[in-house]
């Protein structure tokens, strides 16, 4: 499929402008108003419920390995998690997992 350089930027542009838009509604209109507790109580949540959505394919499926899980991969998010549960510090966790990673990555694992 083959695109015409007015046709990418066409694109490039309605992207740019639909994502303006859901970020501006929720920013810009909503920004200075006081939010309700239980609307704050959910948007808590939020972090917690996208990051393994994104996390979790690269784990199972790792796209450095052609999709076959390894251990390297799989040890880091068990570190991770360990290390997150252990210490309920996120900046900890996410060192944990990337020592853990790129520390068996380097010994060949």
């Amino acid at each position: 499929m083959s695109y015409d350089t007015w046709e990418i930027w066409l694109l490039i542009g309605g992207l740019g402008l639909g994502t303006f838009l859901i970020r501006f509604s929720f920013l810009g209109l909503i920004g200075g108003r006081r939010m309700p507790e239980w609307v704050l109580r959910h948007l808590r949540y939020a972090p917690v419920a996208v990051l393994p959505g994104l996390v979790a394919p690269l784990v199972i499926w790792p796209e450095a390995t052609g999709g076959a899980p390894d251990l390297p991969r799989a040890a880091a998010a068990l570190a991770t998690l360990a290390v997150g549960l252990w210490t309920r510090s996120t900046i900890w966790s996410i060192l944990a997992g990337a020592g853990t990673l790129f520390g068996l990555i380097a010994l060949g694992v």
